[in-house]
């Protein structure tokens, strides 16, 4: 179920407008713009009350997706380890990109640092960051818990998604016997996908309330320019890492594999790319994604397999945005993630990815998930808000670039397929 490109469009345009209104009076009324604050903490509750059941329902759709785990056969596992192996690569990038440039780095609201240290202190007395030894088996023991519900309760989603994974895999294996239960799944998933499609109806207004809000405040504070500056700098930041792994990465892997021109592939599938960018939707863009594949010279077989398959599990350019994003907001507070936190961002982001691409609006719900993974205030979501619509775009077209090449690769695993003859 996905949102038709009109709506996206509309949206869009809304959602931009809602910005524009949200600076002019947070630059005219700043005392009076911080009061809009209760509107976006309504809006960020209603986005995280329904997290847990939607990333739940649809990283198992992801799953199922799948078919039989164990008849995946060499192009299953081919496509599934590369979606991975690009997503892995494409945080690693946005980790990176935002470390170096640390577009967050300003003027720290100390109110704001001390309530987030306070929660954030390191336990038993200890002095420094642990070692990493001590920072992987940490990692580790919060992939497993020992209470699921109690993870749902805090909100701890990590657990959550690798026991959906896993139960979602043995349901594959037993498709016979549980078939009312995958089709039970399956219609809460869209049920709930309903419910955030009619939610996000009222973004324009939940992220009018945030934007007005946070840079209100930042005006009565002084800080108006520099926030305005911090999230230019952001911007650059999250585009120069899209653009590494869009025009370097990406095409260094079609190269390595299929030993033809990658940039020639991409013009081929520049329409594609073109109406992500406008659409902002791969699920929506996936009829000419298939279309330029098979007149890029991709088999038929690795297109329908793996196209369809990465506009379900494959987001490289979300979660490189939303490690990007965490990382921005923790330097905005004046806060240092340490090496574990940063870890925990990557393996969130990662696994978030794999069910959240049919989640509308994917990249404000698994940003929810992402800093609720390091515990980061929500309040600083107006910043990154200010620009997401725009970055959406560039994300979308960086997504279905890598379902592209993914159908690719892929291709060269099945015997009897054409290669790509695109050289």
């Amino acid at each position: 179920m996905t949102e038709s490109p009109k709506h996206n469009q509309s949206l869009t345009y809304w959602i931009a407008g809602a910005i524009v209104a949200a600076i002019a009076v947070a630059l005219t009324a700043p005392e009076f713009a911080v009061h809009f604050e209760i509107g976006g903490e309504l809006f960020l509750r209603a986005l995280k009350m329904i997290v847990v059941p939607l990333v739940f329902t649809s990283v198992m759709c992801g799953v199922l997706g799948l078919g039989d785990v164990r008849q995946l056969g060499r192009p299953g596992a081919t496509a599934v380890g590369y979606y991975l192996c690009t997503t892995v690569l494409a945080v690693v990038i946005g980790l990176i990109v935002v470390n170096v440039i640390r577009p967050g780095v300003g003027t720290v609201d100390p109110a704001v640092l001390e309530k987030f240290a306070q929660g954030a202190e390191l336990p038993n007395g200890q002095t420094e960051a642990p070692g990493m030894g001590v920072v992987l088996e940490n990692l580790a023991l919060m992939l497993i818990t020992d209470n699921l519900f109690a993870a749902a309760a805090d909100t701890q989603l990590l657990p959550i998604i690798v026991f959906t994974i896993a139960i979602g895999a043995l349901m594959t294996t037993m498709m016979d016997r549980v078939r009312s239960i995958a089709t039970l799944v399956t219609e809460a998933n869209d049920l709930l996908l309903r419910f955030v499609l009619a939610l996000m109806k009222l973004a324009p207004i939940g992220i009018f309330c945030l934007v007005t809000a946070r840079f209100g405040k930042a005006h009565a504070d002084g800080r108006f320019f520099e926030e305005i500056s911090q999230i230019g700098w952001y911007f650059a930041a999250v585009i120069i890492g899209l653009a590494i792994h869009g025009f370097i990465v990406l095409p260094l892997i079609y190269y390595v594999v299929t030993k033809k021109n990658p940039y020639h592939y991409m013009g081929a599938m520049s329409q594609a790319l073109l109406t992500a960018f406008s659409t902002a939707s791969s699920s929506a863009t996936l009829p000419v994604t298939l279309e330029c594949a098979e007149s890029a010279g991709v088999s038929k077989r690795s297109t329908e397999f793996v196209i369809p398959l990465g506009a379900t599990i494959n987001m490289d350019g979300t979660a490189l945005y939303e490690a990007a994003a965490a990382i921005f907001i923790a330097q905005a507070i004046g806060f240092d993630l340490t090496l574990s936190d940063q870890l925990i961002v990557a393996v969130t982001a990662t696994l978030a990815a794999i069910g959240a691409a049919g989640i509308p609006e994917a990249g404000l719900v698994t940003m929810l998930i992402v800093l609720g993974a390091v515990g980061l205030p929500l309040e600083y979501l107006g910043l990154i808000l200010a620009v997401d619509w725009l970055l959406d775009r560039f994300r979308t077209a960086v997504n279905v670039l890598g379902d592209s090449i993914g159908a690719a690769v892929v291709g060269t695993t099945i015997p009897d397929a054409e290669p790509t003859t695109t050289t």
